[in-house]
């Protein structure tokens, strides 16, 4: 960087990076976010009409869409039109300073801007430029739109998440955004270790298309592994039982015991002993062989008393389990664990409450300096900072 950038001073474990954020809707913003929770400053660049998030409402706090509010804390906002020969020179000038440069733009998207990889790193050398996109960027994959839900169907995970005998369904959030979000970040965080060892920055890519197959994890594994193509299977297990929700006497409970010693407490706590010198059930190869022979004698025992009163003595036994809550109710067991989930980002009217980063360090806490911005927000500040800059450079 020529000169110090705007903003609070951050003291977290990436203080003093710079992040221009050329993303919007949800897999290059959440990294950006995730950046800029760890000290990044994170300049985020708008078209003139703001990211489309900002529209995906309802639900709304104060008129502005949650979606966008859930993954754009500690960011500046500059609105800049790239078809403007102004607004297009300073989106370079801070590609040049920048130390990261993140964008999720249909591959070549940023061209004919001067603010593709090559161009951006022939004036700065060091830049960790990050692309995320649906398919790759290419020849065949390049033009395809890169929506979470079309991922989430073409990878193969849809034909995995329903009843057997039911209609494929998407999982209830943009999985592979955020998954693709989280190897961005793992991507751009590796490239400034080899910046520091190196000096040299470089192009890390990402795409939905990747991080879904790498995600689907035993599931691909099965395929490519072992020549097995799997298949729906509801809340059940295909290599572990019981690891499902099984009816107590008022609702579900998801019971998961993942190993003999857990299947023997299990039944212990159950009354039902017997189960586990029974040969159909001795291993867990054994039990999953014969679910549906178990799953009746575990849920006759479950059927005699409530979720609540089975949860606290299976897991008192060590056994894994958990009711199947509603969000509300899920967020208020993280506060009753002592795990503090929500946080307060900004002061006074411009607070906004905010899940906390998941991570926790001894020395470099996340840090929650800014709220959301609102759309060009900080844009004159940012403008003037770049214009100076540029004076700067020329001379």
């Amino acid at each position: 960087m020529t000169s110090a950038h705007p903003g609070a001073a951050a003291r977290g474990p990436l203080a003093g990076l710079l992040v221009a954020d050329f993303s919007r809707i949800l897999a290059g913003p959440y990294a950006t976010m995730l950046l800029a929770d760890l000290g990044a400053e994170v300049v985020k660049v708008e078209g003139p009409g703001g990211d489309d998030t900002r529209t995906w409402q309802p639900p709304v706090r104060d008129g502005v869409a949650t979606y966008y509010l859930g993954v754009n804390r500690n960011k500046r906002s500059i609105a800049l039109d790239l078809k403007d020969p102004g607004d297009a020179a300073l989106a370079r000038e801070l590609a040049r300073r920048a130390d990261v440069f993140v964008e999720n733009f249909r591959p070549g998207g940023l061209d004919r801007f001067g603010l593709d990889y090559d161009s951006v790193a022939a004036e700065n050398p060091g830049v960790v430029y990050a692309s995320v996109s649906g398919f790759g960027s290419g020849p065949r994959g390049r033009s395809l739109p890169g929506y979470d839900l079309i991922v989430q169907a073409i990878s193969g995970f849809m034909s995995l998440t329903g009843e057997p005998e039911g209609e494929p369904y998407r999982a209830g959030v943009a999985l592979f955004d955020v998954m693709a979000g989280l190897h961005a970040t793992i991507g751009v965080l590796s490239a400034l270790n080899h910046r520091h060892e190196t000096g040299r920055g470089q192009h890390v890519e990402v795409n939905l298309l990747s991080s879904a197959l790498s995600g689907l994890v035993n599931q691909t594994s099965a395929f490519v592994a072992g020549g097995v193509v799997p298949f729906r299977m509801g809340n059940s297990h295909p290599s572990l039982f019981p690891y499902e929700p099984l009816p107590c006497a008022d609702g579900e409970l998801i019971i998961t015991a993942g190993n003999d010693g857990q299947f023997r407490r299990l039944c212990e706590v159950l009354g039902v002993p017997e189960l586990v010198d029974d040969p159909r059930f001795r291993r867990n190869e054994d039990r999953t062989a014969n679910r549906d022979e178990l799953r009746p004698l575990l849920v006759e025992r479950l059927r005699t008393r409530s979720k609540t009163d089975w949860f606290r003595d299976i897991i008192g036994a060590g056994v894994p389990c958990g009711p199947i809550n509603t969000i509300d109710q899920g967020v208020a067991f993280a506060e009753e664990i002592g795990l503090a989930p929500v946080v307060t980002v900004g002061e006074g009217a411009a607070a906004v409450p905010s899940v906390r980063n998941p991570i926790a360090f001894s020395a470099t806490e996340a840090e929650y300096r800014l709220p959301p911005p609102a759309l060009d927000e900080h844009g004159a500040e940012i403008r003037r900072w770049l214009a100076d800059g540029r004076e700067e450079h020329s001379a």
